[in-house]
């Protein structure tokens, strides 16, 4: 039997072309884009994992792997995407495998126990607040800001909810890769795989994606192929169109 969707003003019901899933964004939110499928999609995944999703907003990343899991637990620290991303469960019957907690994983202590994961995956904020930026930057722009939660933010919540030897999945700015890779070495996780993400052919990457292992050992880093997300008329590449399930 369908489930009787109610959609609140300036809400709409998008395909997520995944399992016949659907998911309710609103206007007033930020809603999901191209990298959250992409991380989404990175991580090895075995059907015992238990997963968790850092700042998960919509609940998207959850919906998008929760055939490949055992267990998912998101948190988000917004009222109204927590709220969001539980209806979207709710809407996909997936009560029984996915639980939403509004909460800031700053304080990941008062929310989770110590290495109670096998997977954590986040799509954090890329961007540094800058000096005098603050009053300049509103609405869904500060979602992509560290106004709540920095790379060390992230990294740190990671590490602590981790299993020894727990795999850490992240997208994030490429131009902080540097940044990226020190935090990990500074809460003794390895890098084990990195994808650069280029938004056409010649152009230069402007997001990576990453795997690290707490407790890997150094090296053995696997670089995988470049992937661009564009072809030159700005239609998605065949390689994208396969993460989204639209190849020909």
């Amino acid at each position: 039997m369908n489930k009787q969707i109610f959609l609140r003003q300036g809400e709409r019901l998008d395909d997520l072309m995944r399992s016949g899933r659907r998911i309710i964004q609103s206007d007033k939110e930020f809603c999901f884009a191209t990298d959250s499928v992409l991380i989404a999609h990175f991580p090895k995944f075995k059907r015992s994992y238990k997963v968790l999703d850092l700042g998960t907003g919509t609940g998207v990343i959850p919906l998008l792997i929760a055939d490949e899991v055992g267990r998912i637990c998101a948190i988000e620290l917004n009222h109204d995407m927590a709220e969001l991303a539980r209806r979207n469960v709710e809407l996909n019957n997936l009560s029984e495998k996915i639980s939403i907690v509004e909460g800031d994983y700053r304080r990941i202590r008062d929310f989770f126990c110590s290495e109670s994961f096998d997977l954590v995956v986040a799509n954090p904020p890329y961007y540094p607040v800058k000096s005098g930026e603050v009053n300049k930057l509103i609405g869904v722009a500060t979602a992509r800001h560290e106004f709540t939660a920095t790379l060390e933010d992230v990294v740190t919540a990671a590490r602590f909810t981790l299993k020894y030897h727990g795999s850490f999945c992240m997208i994030h700015s490429a131009a902080r890769l540097t940044e990226i890779v020190d935090a990990l070495h500074r809460h003794q996780f390895e890098m084990k795989r990195l994808q650069m993400i280029h938004p056409k052919k010649n152009r230069d990457a402007n997001l990576v994606m990453i795997e690290a292992i707490v407790g890997g050992r150094a090296g053995n880093l696997k670089i995988l192929p470049p992937l661009v997300i564009h072809n030159d008329d700005g239609s998605y590449t065949d390689d994208v169109k396969k993460i989204y399930g639209l190849e020909d």
